[in-house]
């Protein structure tokens, strides 16, 4: 469903679940101002089309005892797309790689990383990362704090651009 073909009422919804998705479909339609069938029947659309993709709870990474945040900036010898996409496969097999994003410019990509302690993140990096197939160079920036961690979309550009779009 591109987005597009949203109306008020889906991208309400998708943004009243971005900021609560535990909230029942009851209060949902009450929010988004429809009957609860039909808020049911849109939000399983919303699913099957892909724009919701599943649902999270926000953990507190520091609380739970990930005291280290890293960001590693992989370049790789060959760029060619089976080498991307078995780098890909590979991140998703590794537990403390969060994020893995292929990038435009020096870097082919960057991944977010948790781990307790220096310790695991050093052997994660030592034992797996650096030695992986195809990994040319790893660079690694070691968050101290973050300012802003805020998941999903704007909504409220969506809205405007969809004002100034009517």
């Amino acid at each position: 469903m591109p987005i597009s073909k949203l109306d008020p009422i889906d991208r309400k919804i998708l943004c009243e679940l971005q900021g609560d998705g535990r909230m029942t479909n009851v209060e949902l339609a009450r929010r988004v101002g429809i009957s609860a069938p039909p808020c049911l029947r849109r939000v399983r659309t919303l699913e099957e089309n892909g724009l919701i993709r599943g649902y999270h709870a926000n953990v507190n990474a520091r609380a739970l005892g990930f005291e280290v945040q890293v960001f590693a900036m992989v370049g790789l010898h060959s760029q060619a797309e089976a080498d991307l996409t078995r780098f890909e496969e590979q991140c998703r097999s590794w537990p403390l790689v969060r994020e893995c994003h292929m990038l435009n410019g020096e870097i082919d990509f960057i991944l977010k990383c948790v781990a307790p302690d220096l310790s695991t993140f050093q052997s994660f990096l030592t034992e797996s990362l650096t030695s992986a197939d195809n990994v040319a160079s790893v660079k690694t920036s070691l968050v101290i704090r973050g300012a802003k961690d805020e998941p999903g979309v704007p909504f409220d550009v969506l809205e405007t651009r969809a004002a100034a779009e009517d």
